[in-house]
């Protein structure tokens, strides 16, 4: 199988993504990142395993930025176990993480004889560690996240038909406890292109309600549980009822409770507490 053609079309989508993508300039929750092979200005120098299996293949966008893929396309040959590990991830303040995969996937049915060889899935493993482990690489010590399956695959007729196959997936991980960690990616006969990875962690963001200040939040593993944040007063202010807000796992705030009130003297505007103005102003 060409990986020509597979770096063409991977390419062209990634271009196409580029083009409709929006720039936000804030988003709620917030988004820590600590991984996005997008963002990489060198080569990622993942490790792979065997050293035949996975390729890293860095090509130039039309905004000459480097797009660095992984792909591996070896469906002719039975029992495939290859495998692409990531650098050391360092947790940060993470509990939870998310891992977005962007990825192109091979219809086995659009390649003729493969029939039992071909495969349209890939695994995704992490390992938790308090330090870089450099080349060592122990898959039994790995735990599996889950399988990843396309929800599109492409033919060879799609390139020329323009038509957009690229998919995204996004998993949870959690609960994080060591300094850091590893994912790896398992190919177990499958023609594909990991075109991005990002890795990140949701916090609930500062902000100000009800003349209350509540800083940056780290949720709880656990989606059912809320994280109580007690606010303080904004600047000659004061608390008429304990003001509170509940960090949900999401990184959204919920279930404001309580106020603060401005200080004698002090009128609010636009969520601070400004002097009034008196017949001498």
């Amino acid at each position: 199988i060409s990986y020509w053609f597979i770096l063409c079309y991977t390419l062209y989508l990634y271009m196409s993504n580029q083009n409709n993508t929006t720039n936000i300039s804030f988003l709620f929750p917030l988004s820590v990142v600590l991984l996005d092979t997008t963002a990489a200005l060198g080569e990622l120098g993942w490790k792979t395993f065997p050293l035949n299996g996975w390729d890293a293949i860095t090509e130039m966008d039309e905004h000459n930025r480097p797009i660095h893929t992984y792909q591996v396309c070896n469906v002719m040959e039975p029992n495939q176990n290859n495998w692409l590990r990531t650098n050391w991830i360092s947790r940060d303040a993470a509990q939870k993480i998310y891992v977005e995969m962007k990825f192109t996937l091979r219809d086995c049915n659009s390649i003729p004889w493969v029939l039992g060889t071909c495969k349209e899935t890939f695994n995704l493993y992490y390992m938790e560690s308090d330090e870089s482990h450099g080349l060592k690489f122990k898959p039994n010590q790995y735990t599996k996240i889950d399988t990843i399956a396309a929800d599109e695959s492409f033919t060879q007729m799609d390139l020329g038909d323009r038509i957009l196959k690229l998919n995204t997936e996004v998993r949870e991980v959690g609960p994080i406890n060591k300094k850091g960690f590893y994912l790896a990616f398992q190919d177990i006969g499958a023609c594909i292109a990991l075109v991005s990875v990002r890795v990140y962690y949701k916090k609930c963001p500062f902000t100000v309600r009800n003349l209350a200040m509540f800083p940056d939040t780290i949720p709880r593993v656990d989606s059912s549980s809320l994280v109580e944040v007690r606010g303080s007063c904004v600047k000659s202010a004061e608390e008429r009822d304990t003001p509170k807000l509940y960090c949900g796992a999401d990184g959204d705030w919920l279930v404001p409770l309580g106020r603060c009130i401005c200080s004698v003297g002090y009128e609010e505007l636009d969520g601070s507490c400004h002097g009034k103005k008196t017949m001498l102003d």
